[in-house]
């Protein structure tokens, strides 16, 4: 919204070990501190009845990211990834997005650096290391390669990958700083991730870099996420047989905030 309309953001940030009735007294106390706001906008659902209420107390319009625990009726654009319904309900203030917004603002001008971004075992997903590791050999052949890992990556892989594969640069993530992943996107040309982390599939394809997916052990193939996933690879999004260059790069939050704000 701020890249469109000038914006003034206050964050308020509620308790979350307090219970239902408390979240909405904190939020409402809290509110005093801003000034009158033209939006309320939440994430996460313990924030949602404190957020319609503290709306409602100053007739500001009410913005959920997610799909709703309560009425969608209740809001006044509800945004949620396409993935979290079979079959979306028909309703002017839903707004269906390719998988979750996120922060990645692509730079102009020409791309550089190829990335290999790194998760770990869910409830989605199982983690066949050696079958990853041959993935990846076979993948950077050619050109240098960065490699970043994540909270939920094998402690020892990074070390084992680096013994089994040569001439990787690799980036443990309690080594970078903070926003260094969303810098990097924003620039990046070639970006492989591991299936079993979607949100940074979204974001490499937001930044505008080639995309593709490091195969992963699917224990729940039916998981909205996976759904997520087979979509872009129909569409057109992903390296692989069914990629569409033609295709404009993933532009979600600058979509939405434009249908937020009547763009």
């Amino acid at each position: 919204m701020g890249r469109r309309v000038p914006v003034e953001v206050h964050v308020l940030r509620l308790d979350m070990g307090m219970g239902l009735l408390g979240r909405v007294m904190d939020a409402l106390k809290k509110g005093r501190e801003f000034p009158k706001p033209d939006y309320v906008i939440s994430a996460g659902s313990a924030t949602h009845l404190a957020m319609l209420w503290l709306a409602r107390n100053y007739g500001a319009r009410r913005v959920v990211l997610m799909k709703p625990f309560w009425p969608m009726a209740w809001f006044d654009w509800c945004i949620a990834p396409e993935h979290d319904f079979k079959t979306p309900p028909h309703r002017k203030n839903l707004i269906l997005s390719k998988g979750a917004l996120n922060r990645v603002d692509p730079v102009s001008g020409s791309r550089e650096g190829k990335y290999l971004l790194i998760g770990g075992p869910s409830k989605i997903h199982g983690f066949d290391e050696a079958g990853l590791i041959s993935q990846i050999r076979e993948l950077v052949k050619t050109g240098s390669w960065k490699v970043a890992d994540s909270r939920r990556t094998p402690q020892d892989f990074l070390k084992n990958l680096q013994r089994e594969v040569d001439g990787l640069e690799v980036f443990p993530h309690q080594a970078t700083k903070a926003g260094w992943l969303a810098e990097c996107l924003a620039s990046a040309e070639e970006v492989w991730v591991t299936e079993d982390s979607v949100s940074m599939v979204y974001e490499a394809l937001t930044g505008g870099a080639k995309v593709g997916i490091l195969s992963m052990r699917r224990l729940k193939p039916e998981a909205r996420v996976i759904r997520g996933l087979e979509k872009l690879k129909a569409a057109g999004y992903l390296i692989g047989k069914n990629q569409n260059p033609e295709l404009p790069r993933l532009a979600e939050a600058d979509r939405c905030a434009g249908v937020i704000l009547g763009f």
